[in-house]
């Protein structure tokens, strides 16, 4: 099976492509950016794609960020890869990024509860904590440092991500065993086409994961005979 990947949930545009037999990806790029998301994306999709034999046609799955992240950029992504995917008649499948993120550390040799985190500011974090065998123990949600810290339990706390600085300041203060591996702050691409291909699209959709309304203020509604 060959699958296209899809990242623009966080500071980054990403895709790949990658065969379920091989070890890397066939093509492969990302560049971290903050804005200008849907401006990248096409062109970069391209580029990975020139190289790939038999170019869109033999893609039997597209794989897409799903989030939580960038309310902007997460429905960036889902756009190109439906259209991609109905273009191609093939499935698409949606990836958490905190599954994506969490996924090198799941593979890894670590003891203790995995969790990745992106900080989604105000105090807020994003996260999801797994056991070492990648059983699920907390469903993404969004809360306090704190709270996440508490929905993990005693620890020893195994931490990546953009927001395991702030979980881990608070397990610190309360003696709870921490590890930070890693701060990156968007997903490997090629652990995104993994878990793509692992999905079943039946129950991974692509569909936005938001946990939470978008930063946007819609303004207030005009009452009846007032002026524009």
């Amino acid at each position: 099976m060959r699958i296209l990947a899809i990242d623009t949930s966080l500071p980054a545009v990403s895709a790949c492509v990658l065969d379920d037999a091989a070890e890397a990806p066939i093509a492969s790029e990302t560049i971290e950016m903050e804005r200008g998301h849907g401006e990248a994306l096409l062109p970069l999709i391209e580029r990975v794609m020139a190289p790939v034999e038999g170019g869109f046609s033999s893609l039997d799955r597209v794989a897409v960020t799903v989030g939580p992240g960038s309310f902007t950029g997460i429905r960036i992504g889902l756009a190109a890869g439906q259209a991609i995917g109905l273009a191609c008649k093939c499935d698409v499948v949606g990836v958490s990024t905190l599954s994506a993120l969490a996924t090198p550390l799941l593979i890894g040799d670590y003891e203790g509860v995995i969790a990745a985190a992106i900080d989604a500011r105000y105090g807020k974090v994003f996260f999801a904590a797994f056991g070492a065998d990648g059983r699920p123990l907390v469903a993404p949600r969004r809360d306090n440092a704190l709270e996440a810290m508490r929905a993990m339990g005693p620890g020893p706390l195994i931490l990546t991500g953009s927001g395991a600085e702030l979980i881990a300041r608070e397990a610190r203060a309360r003696g709870v065993a921490t590890r930070i591996v890693s701060h990156q702050s968007y997903p490997d691409i090629a652990c995104v086409a993994r878990l793509g291909l692992a999905a079943n699209p039946a129950t991974a959709p692509a569909r936005p994961l938001y946990l939470k309304e978008p930063d946007v203020t819609l303004p207030a509604p005009v009452a009846a005979g007032a002026a524009p």
